[in-house]
């Protein structure tokens, strides 16, 4: 029997390919970017991994061809990215390139399964690329506040990123094989395993979550804030949507991928008590009163969004990750409330 997400969502079976783990590329400094010169009928990346957006009849990207003029940065993770857009031409990026701001081109900068430190970064690597920049769109926020569930071992001093158990398993195993053994007896002892990580402890309670995610995320907007400075760009931070902040009752083929996907994966139990729609106001709250004092613009789209919608409006293809409609309704809002031309 086909699936669900098969048979409504026929392009995630392309993402798949794309985000296989046995493909990941493994970058120093970022831990991991995309796929390389990837090419489909769904998305396609130029030489450095950048995914490619479109304009009416242009294309570009940062690793690829470049406008001779001015530019505007969309950058996040993987919806700024634009998981779930049949085609590279419906991500926010090309959307509001083609259609709802057209007057400069969008870059795609955005980088999956991200956190702000790897967003950051990520522009910090290749600014030198990029010809000037009008605008940056910071489109993210979800991931700071879902990974804050690690433990304070694996966060550091600059936040936990996805599946960085397995790369503190593997650098452990590493030092393992490097670790000197002494002499007993004038024989070499027997190596002793990997020493065990530390004892996780509770998940921290939300309310020290969100506030460990605003940090984060706002020192990190600091940074983005003094490299616009230098280049003259206007800097915008948006809160990007979840489903389940945007609305309570979702559209029916919503309901029938959330579910089929609920089977085969452990989302509630890991970010169930994040999803809430509470919990969703009080991160954007939060972050409002903290991108304020630093004098950041702040957008949180949500609610702008529940308003703009109507239930049966399909608007995801999963909690996080947009249809083509979802797509070009973002794009629109984006463009009308940040005042894009």
């Amino acid at each position: 029997m086909k699936s669900q997400r098969a048979a409504l969502t026929p392009q995630m079976l392309r993402y798949d390919d794309f985000d296989h783990r046995s493909e990941t590329r493994w970058l120093p400094y970022l831990m991991y970017f995309h796929r390389a010169g990837y090419r489909s009928e769904v998305i396609n990346t130029d030489r450095l991994g950048f995914r490619i957006s479109h304009g009416a009849g242009d294309r570009a990207s940062a690793g690829g061809d470049l406008p001779r003029g001015p530019v505007r940065l969309f950058t996040g993770s993987s919806t700024a990215f634009g998981i779930g857009s049949t085609t590279d031409a419906a991500t926010i990026p090309s959307r509001l390139w083609t259609e709802y701001a057209p007057s400069v081109p969008w870059l795609n900068f955005a980088g999956r399964s991200y956190n702000s430190t790897q967003e950051l970064s990520l522009f910090l690597l290749y600014r030198h690329l990029l010809p000037e920049i009008e605008e940056i769109v910071v489109f993210s926020g979800l991931n700071n506040l879902a990974l804050a569930r690690l433990p304070e071992w694996q966060r550091g001093d600059h936040g936990g990123f996805f599946n960085c158990g397995e790369y503190f398993e593997q650098m452990e195993e590493l030092r393992a094989r490097h670790r000197k053994t002494p002499l007993v007896f004038g024989r070499r002892a027997e190596r002793k395993g990997a020493a065990n990580p530390p004892e996780d402890p509770p998940v921290p309670p939300l309310a020290d979550r969100i506030s460990y995610a605003v940090d984060l995320t706002v020192r990190h907007l600091e940074g983005w804030r003094l490299l616009a400075g230098e280049t003259g760009a206007r800097l915008s931070f948006v809160l990007q949507p979840l489903a389940t902040w945007v609305r309570e009752e979702h559209a029916p083929q919503e309901r029938l991928l959330f579910g089929e996907l609920d089977e085969k994966s452990n989302f509630w139990s890991l970010y169930g008590d994040i999803a809430t729609k509470e919990a969703g106001r009080r991160y954007a709250e939060a972050l409002r009163s903290a991108c304020e004092k630093k004098k950041i613009d702040f957008f949180d789209i949500n609610p702008v969004l529940s308003d703009a919608v109507q239930e049966r409006d399909w608007l995801f293809v999963d909690r996080a990750h947009f249809t083509d409609e979802g797509h070009d309704i973002v794009s629109r809002i984006l463009a009308d409330s940040l005042g894009l031309t």
